[in-house]
């Protein structure tokens, strides 16, 4: 029976709740259903009534009808389609499901072969080259010249690359592996120069420097804090995060860690004095909030309208840098502290999954699920101070002339 008809037999409304609304955002799925309420419109009230009322009349008058009655009567209802059990019954059939955003985990719909997860991780180092890691291979692009070069190629068993990270060098690179294992590369001559070994159990999804300790972050849920100087590198794990810690950042003293997971948690690790954070939330939250890092209160919250994917702070003015997903894939421009929207920037076709910006921190590099590679002039060049004016070496300069 459609959705929304009612059985004369049964009496009772069937609904099969064929609206679903799902978000998704770390593997995480929340569905609301609710019943489908048909358009009267498109009810067939004529047909009810006449089931209703004429129906009945002819059935508590049977000595009426005659042969030539009930041809008549017959052939009617083939033309007007009502030899039909249904007293209420609708023109037409009640829309599809609708889905807000594609969800591939949904199961109310037949299984479907899933995409293998693509991984577009970038950074771009203090040497101004960008590196960037397709499948298995690290690409290096110098943005002085324009040239780009091949890094390395990692081999099927330990692929695909899914993280990488720049030192504060410029020269040395971390490369995150499928496999667990985390690659060190020195990029001017081109060389490998060791691998850590032995902290995770499977991918390292996040990578980030703090002078000479390399921070991972694994599937397992764990935070390494490996010194790349000594041969047991392992010098610090934090255990907090029940699912893949998919971000981590030190802040620019050194003396914090925040660290984002899959489990929808924000975690501060170690000592602070008290800085401003600021954290995305999935396709089911979709806003950024700002912390106090010392108090852990949070101080404001913003609804993007759409799934926060990256953010990223100017470096000279007091603006953020979001990227989105669903449904523009967008890159946004806040003006922080009032929040007060300056830009939206278009153009990927797929969610923007990381943001890398230069180190005069204008220009942004972006890198998006349909695999291109944006630049984005979005900063704009930093304003030049302008030379102090010179002192005027005569006496009293700064007293008005008297004529």
């Amino acid at each position: 029976m459609d959705a929304g008809s009612m059985n004369s037999s049964s009496g009772k409304t069937q609904s099969r709740c064929p609206f679903k609304n799902s978000y998704f955002k770390g593997e995480i799925l929340e569905r609301i259903w609710i019943d489908f309420i048909p358009n009267r419109s498109a009810m067939d009230f004529d047909y009810a009534h006449y089931m209703l009322n004429e129906g009945r009349k002819d059935k508590e008058n049977p000595a009426v009808s005659s042969p030539s009655r009930d041809a008549y009567r017959k052939q009617l209802a083939e033309t007007f389609n009502m030899n039909r059990t249904r007293i209420l019954a609708f023109k037409n059939k009640p829309p599809t499901p609708v889905e807000a955003i594609p969800n591939e985990f949904s199961s109310v719909h037949p299984a479907k072969p899933t995409k293998t997860r693509r991984y577009i991780p970038q950074t771009w180092g203090s040497s101004n080259v960008l590196a960037i890691a397709l499948g298995n291979t690290v690409y290096l692009w110098d943005a002085t010249d324009g040239a780009t070069s091949e890094l390395v190629t990692i081999e099927d068993e330990n692929g695909p690359v899914t993280s990488v990270k720049w030192a504060p060098d410029g020269r040395h690179i971390a490369v995150g592996l499928n496999s667990s294992e985390v690659q060190l590369w020195d990029s001017t001559a081109n060389r490998q120069l060791r691998t850590l070994k032995g902290g995770h159990q499977s991918r390292v999804g996040s990578l980030d420097w703090n002078n000479h300790i390399l921070t991972t972050g694994g599937m397992d849920g764990q935070i390494i804090n490996n010194d790349v100087r000594v041969r047991a590198h392992i010098v610090e794990t934090y255990r907090g995060h029940h699912q893949e810690v998919c971000g981590l950042k030190w802040s620019a003293s050194g003396q914090q860690l925040a660290s984002g997971g899959n489990d929808n948690l924000l975690h501060i690790w170690d000592r602070s004095t008290g800085n401003l954070l600021a954290s995305g939330g999935g396709g089911s939250d979709r806003c950024i909030k700002f912390w106090n890092t010392h108090t852990g209160a949070c101080l404001n919250s913003v609804d993007t309208g759409s799934q926060v994917c990256s953010l990223l702070w100017n470096k000279n003015e007091r603006e953020l840098l979001s990227s989105h997903g669903f449904t523009q894939n967008q890159l946004t421009l806040w003006k922080y502290p009032s929040m007060v929207k300056l830009a939206e920037l278009t153009g990927h076709t797929s969610r923007v999954l990381f943001m890398a910006q230069s180190p005069d921190g204008c220009t942004v590099a972006s890198a998006a699920g349909d695999e291109t590679l944006r630049f984005w002039n979005v900063f704009g060049t930093p304003e030049v101070a302008k030379p102090a004016p010179k002192a005027n070496p005569e006496p009293f300069a700064h007293l008005n002339r008297i004529r």
